[in-house]
């Protein structure tokens, strides 16, 4: 990995309720590096989106992050964001690091022309007046392939895919260093998604940022990302090269997450799920938080909390049976020969 562009040290979010405060995200911590792209991937409510609101510091009540730091580097040294002023981080949101939203087809303003989004971004952070807004905005659209002629028009008038790359360009409106993208090609078809990514990837290439990219298509993200974190009920279990990651899985969910869906190559395998829910966060077990669903579940996994990890090579897990260098897939290959 690069220097790093981002490095969130135990960040820790609590939802206030009724039954006592829940934590959502338990201890997190990873690195992002300067023109890396890292994937995060997990069941729905693991605590992804969670996490990007985090280093955007966009919740709000119930919503509170109880702990950790985000250290960014913003060519000045690494600075903890979460020590910045509302007015700071008013500053350093879209300028430093920017956010393409879950269900971007819809994070439009519907009853707004497209060209008073991108210039409302582009004058609250630079001086630019309103002329050389309008044509920096005319740029962008052209980035992400779309005629500067459409500006005067409204979100509505876009197909989806299109509506996708205006969220993606108002995102490069200031040139961050790190875009979160949560959920970019959610309800687009698989062409489309392509098509998407390659030109995200193209941008990354031109313009040198970083990118945190969330969905739940980990083989999308194995295909687009460089390392990627599996996260399951508010932790992170499982860090490693892209390519590793489903190749030589040292967590039994992560192994389950590569069973569930087919390859596009080699023999056909009867496709395996993950048995049994995602775990209560109010009703949380002594020792390993997947032990319930884990097929390969022993006494220690049932009395002693588990901790993310170097097992092997840089490659992270917090199952406490990932020990001897062995991942899962090999494990599972020698006992089929046997």
């Amino acid at each position: 990995m690069t220097i790093p562009q981002i490095s969130i040290r135990n960040l820790c979010v609590d939802y206030i309720t009724a039954d006592g405060d829940v934590r959502a995200v338990n201890n997190v911590s990873f690195d992002i590096g300067k023109g890396e792209v890292f994937g995060l991937a997990g069941e729905s409510g693991c605590g992804k989106s969670t996490v990007a609101f985090s280093l955007m510091r966009l919740h709000k009540p119930p919503a509170y992050i109880s702990g950790g730091e985000v250290l960014f580097d913003d060519g000045n040294g690494a600075k903890d964001i979460m020590k910045y002023s509302d007015g700071e981080m008013g500053i350093f949101r879209w300028s430093e690091m920017s956010m393409v939203f879950q269900s971007a087809m819809n994070a439009l303003n519907p009853v707004i022309p497209i060209v008073d989004q991108f210039t409302d971004v582009i004058m609250r952070h630079t001086d630019k007046n309103k002329y050389e807004a309008v044509k920096r905005a005319e740029q962008l659209l052209q980035i992400v392939d779309i005629h500067p002629n459409r500006l005067s028009d409204y979100p509505h008038q876009f197909s989806g895919g299109m509506r996708q790359r205006l969220v993606i360009a108002i995102a490069l409106a200031l040139n961050p260093k790190l875009i979160i993208m949560d959920e970019p090609t959610t309800a687009l078809d698989v062409v489309v998604q392509r098509e998407i990514l390659q030109k995200i990837y193209a941008l990354k290439e031109e313009f040198g940022f970083s990118i945190l990219f969330i969905t739940h298509d980990l083989s999308l993200m194995v295909e687009f990302s460089d390392r990627i974190g599996i996260m399951y009920s508010g932790e992170l279990i499982e860090v490693a090269a892209a390519k590793d990651i489903l190749e030589r899985p040292y967590h039994p969910y992560t192994h389950g997450l590569g069973s569930s869906f087919p390859s596009l190559t080699g023999p056909k395998a009867e496709l395996k799920g993950i048995p049994g829910n995602p775990l209560n966060l109010l009703e949380l077990p002594q020792g390993c938080r997947f032990q319930a669903r884990c097929e390969r579940v022993t006494d220690i996994c049932r009395r002693k909390a588990t901790q993310l990890r170097d097992v092997q090579d840089g490659h992270l897990s917090n199952c406490h049976l990932a020990v001897g260098g062995q991942s899962i897939a090999v494990v599972e290959t020698e006992a089929a020969a046997v």
